[in-house]
Formats: structure tokens, sequence, C-alpha cells
């Protein structure tokens, strides 16, 4: 399958880097075209990806394109490449554009899937929500979903809840990255060069991580499971408690829920 981008910022980049990685999707199957080639040339001629002239050149090169450009310029660009979207399917990872809006401005009768992807895509570990319109069901919209498979997990979720789901998988990974470092510079504090520390605090993450994914428990019974009487842990987690973490964690969610 040939997959051209509309737009080539830091998440169609992230994309990019994440098919080629997967080992099944080749450089040369891979378009890109945005207004200031100065901003990818680069990046498009070290991965090996085909720089197109347009955005029409895009979508005719192209059997599944993803529209990866701001709210602004969604109207414009859609105008511009509607006639040549026959028999293509569009996939849009542009947060505030709906499905019926995105018919709308190209055709009724075109296959849409509408995404939110976050920035582990690049590394094949990303969280990617979805929902498709009635052109796209079946064996058809399987053969999509497992493309953006290969950039990590994908789940099917309610256009009314991409708000609250693209908060939750989107701005995560920002929160679990300060979490990292700032436990990574207490070890330092203690000792523990920095390297090392952020080696290991990632990697007890991302273990953590793949056990809530994989275990039939629950985090709080896991939680339970590495606390041991009168332990670390246990002393850990009190004095997370007492300084307000969990407050601190649901005002930050409640924030990312704000207008």
């Amino acid at each position: 399958m040939k997959i051209g981008f509309i737009g080539v910022g830091a998440m169609a980049k992230a994309m990019i880097k994440g098919f080629i990685n997967s080992n099944q999707v080749k450089p040369e199957d891979i378009y890109v075209h945005a207004p200031h080639i100065g901003k990818y040339k680069q990046f498009a001629e070290e991965l090996g990806v085909n720089c197109s002239n347009n955005n029409q050149e895009v979508v005719k090169s192209s059997d599944l394109i993803i529209l990866a450009v701001g709210p602004k310029q969604v109207v414009d660009v859609l105008r511009e490449v509607r006639d040549d979207l026959v028999h293509k399917t569009l996939a849009s990872i542009v947060w505030q554009v709906s499905l019926e809006r995105l018919e709308e401005l190209t055709s009724y009768d075109l296959p849409i899937i509408r995404l939110i992807p976050n920035v582990n895509v690049e590394v094949n570990e990303g969280m990617l929500i979805y929902k498709s319109n009635e052109n796209l069901d079946g064996e058809s919209l399987n053969e999509i979903v497992h493309v953006f498979d290969l950039l990590g997990k994908t789940i099917e979720v309610e256009e009314d809840k991409f708000d609250v789901s693209g908060s939750l998988m989107g701005c995560t990974p920002a929160y679990a990255y300060l979490f990292a470092d700032i436990f990574s510079r207490s070890a330092v504090n203690h000792g523990l060069d920095k390297q090392t520390a952020t080696e290991m605090v990632a990697q007890a993450i991302l273990g953590s991580m793949k056990m809530i994914d994989k275990s039939e428990k629950s985090p709080s019974d896991l939680i339970d499971d590495v606390c041991s009487p009168a332990g670390g842990t246990i002393k850990g987690l009190l004095a997370l408690k007492k300084s307000g973490f969990e407050k601190a964690v649901i005002d930050c969610f409640d924030a990312t829920q704000e207008e």
C-alpha cells in the first residue's frame, strides 16, 4: 500500500518513522508534501521518502492519504484535492475536525477514518484511537486498521469520546517523561550516574506498562503485588499520597479537558 502525507509536522514525521521501522512499509512507497519544503526536505531525503510537488501529486500517488495539517488549513487543502480522492481512503489526524465535516468537504461516498495517535508511534509503541465512516467497514476497514497497527495499538472510540481519549493517551507521554526525569534525577542525587538511572527507570516503566497491558489484574492489584509490609515501596506510596500526588494527577487531567 502506498501512503501519502499531506502535512509533514512532528506527528507526521513520527508516523513516517514508525511505518519505516516496522519493515512493512518501504520508504519509496511514502509520499509527502507541505508548503515549506525546507522544513522537511532533509528529513525526507534521509529516510528515502518521496517529496511530491503538490498535494494533488500526493493523492494521485497514494492509496491511503493521511491528512496531517492544522485545523485552519483543512478546508483549503481538501478543496484542492477533493476531485482526486476517488477510489482512495482518507485518514485524518486533525484533532478538531469531525467525520461529518470531512465528508462535507470531500464526498459522502469517500471512505474516511479519523485518528488521534500519540508520539510513541515513532518507536511502534503508539496508541491510536480511531472511528471510521460508513463507507469504510468490513474487510476494507480491517485492512486500513492493520496498517495503523504497525505503529502500535489501535482502539475504536466513538467520536464524542475523542477529546477525553485523546488527552488520556496523547498527553500521557509527557507526564511519563516528567516522572522518569524526576525519578532518575533523584537517583543521581543518591549516587547513580544520570545515564544509568535513566536507563533503569525507562525499563522499569516500560515493563510496568506491559504488565498493565498483559495482566488480568487491575493497576491497584499490581500495586499491591509490589508492596511488602513495611517495605520501601509502600513508604514511597504513602509519601506520594501525603504530598498530594493523587490530587495533582487528577487536577492535571482535568486541566487537559478545559476549553
